[in-house]
């Protein structure tokens, strides 16, 4: 399951939350909170993917006047991503005609960018690796996971009662050798660890190769060899930039065909300035290579779509293409107008990079449905389906083991974040690593340690 939400109480009362995320299957439903968000004394937030977000701006609109703490790239990239969604509630409420009554409060679930602007108030950016006390006898830590420009485990030290206690919140757990991003850092030794499990039974299949390689081969195989368009659905923060930065160096070396590349995404233009405008965070190649082009994403032919009208203007382009757009999921944005104009074209070519939720259109045609539906309309599949996980932010099977077994003096873990298949196998394999006190909580389930 999606929508990254943890609940911690002290011994005093003191209480935070670690997380506020969106259900991406069910994104469009209300946020039940099942606490009172007046009572909440702080938010801890991970990384900015809406699933860890996502209800932030409900949670302060719901009575939530604390602090949310996050990195300084966190803080941009959230900010970039809640209006992005506020402007997605608000093209549906005028379709629906029913924007008087969402800003009457009639509407369960929304929120518009109003509310994105009350709630950036609350935001404060801490450094990665600073012990920060929040209140007497409690400090965080942010630790640097990969993943996504900023994103963090968070590790909590507690001093109660004599006693002392730490907690580990994984947050998304990254990937070695990632484009752009800097490789996870190893996390201080915890108590207790609360571990994502999205990749839980499952490794990446082109771990072996360079991403540069495979995009090669794919578009030789898509645009060259058979004249056509290669669609490369992809989330506007983080996917698009990995995608981007990847044809930036087969461009640079000589390698890439001279075919018009759309960008079609706003959004992944404004987050490709956000990961320039942090080079610290970049691995050491991705540093080089912004410290000596002073760009990160920019090369031949590469078309940065501006508006919808532009957008649509792209199925009249005949000649070979790649088009990069979003939602990764195919749940809504420009790439639902782009499948569904080339889902039964034979000599289109859709390349899906990533892990998509069960229940979205995007899981459906990477488990091999020959009928989509799209906005209430089944369509023929005729386009040639094109699975990777190289461009994955995530961490693999052997990344969440290796992350767990960092961990020598663990008192029990639990399982979130994941598919029920993904946490039960994954419990299975800690059990065979001799890791036997390890839960799968229930939603709303409690805990006193």
């Amino acid at each position: 399951m999606t929508g990254s939400m943890f609940l911690l109480r002290l011994a005093d009362g003191y209480t935070m939350l670690i997380d506020c995320g969106t259900d991406l299957a069910n994104r469009h439903s209300a946020a039940e909170f099942p606490f009172n968000p007046s009572e909440i004394d702080l938010v801890l937030l991970s990384h900015a993917h809406i699933d860890h977000s996502g209800n932030l701006p409900l949670l302060i609109n719901a009575g939530y006047q604390g602090q949310i703490l996050c990195t300084a790239a966190t803080l941009d990239l959230t900010q970039l991503l809640l209006k992005d969604s506020a402007a997605i509630s608000t093209r549906r409420l005028k379709e629906k005609s029913e924007r008087r009554k969402v800003l009457e409060g009639g509407e369960p679930g929304i929120f518009l960018e109003k509310q994105v602007d009350e709630a950036a108030e609350s935001f404060v950016s801490i450094n990665f690796n600073e012990r920060f006390e929040i209140t007497t006898g409690c400090h965080i830590t942010f630790i640097p996971t990969g993943h996504l420009l900023g994103a963090a485990n968070i590790f909590v030290e507690v001093e109660e009662n004599g006693t002392r206690k730490s907690l580990l919140f994984s947050g998304d757990i990254g990937r070695k050798n990632y484009p752009i991003l800097q490789d996870p850092a190893t996390a201080p030794q915890a108590d207790y660890l609360i571990c994502e499990t999205t990749y839980g039974n499952r490794v990446h299949q082109n771990d072996t190769q360079k991403a540069e390689e495979i995009l090669e081969k794919v578009i030789m195989q898509a645009c060259v060899e058979t004249p056509g368009r290669l669609i490369i659905p992809a989330f506007s923060v983080g996917r698009s930039q990995s995608i981007l930065y990847t044809l930036n160096k087969l461009a640079k070396a000589g390698k890439l065909p001279a075919l018009k590349i759309f960008a079609d995404s706003p959004m992944a233009a404004e987050s490709s300035r956000i990961y320039e405008k942090y080079p610290s965070l970049l691995n050491t190649e991705a540093a080089e290579i912004f410290r000596k082009h002073e760009s990160l994403f920019d090369f031949d032919n590469l078309v940065h779509v501006e508006n919808f009208k532009e957008s649509k203007m792209i199925s009249n382009y005949h000649e070979p293409c790649i088009i990069i757009s979003s939602s990764g999921m195919l749940t809504g944005g420009r790439m639902t107008y782009h499948i569904k104009k080339n889902i039964n074209n034979p000599f289109c070519t859709i390349l899906m990079v990533g892990y998509s939720a069960e229940g979205t259109p995007g899981h459906d045609l990477m488990q091999g449905t020959r009928t989509l539906k799209i906005k209430g309309k089944s369509i023929p599949v005729a386009a040639n389906i094109i699975k990777t996980d190289v461009f994955s932010g995530h961490g693999d099977l052997h990344d969440l083991l290796e992350f767990v077994k960092s961990q020598k003096k663990l008192k029990r873990i639990f399982l979130v974040h994941g598919e029920e298949d993904s946490m039960k196998d994954f419990k299975d394999t800690l059990a065979s690593e001799g890791f036997v006190d390890v839960e799968l909580p229930e939603k709303g389930q409690s805990y006193i340690f």
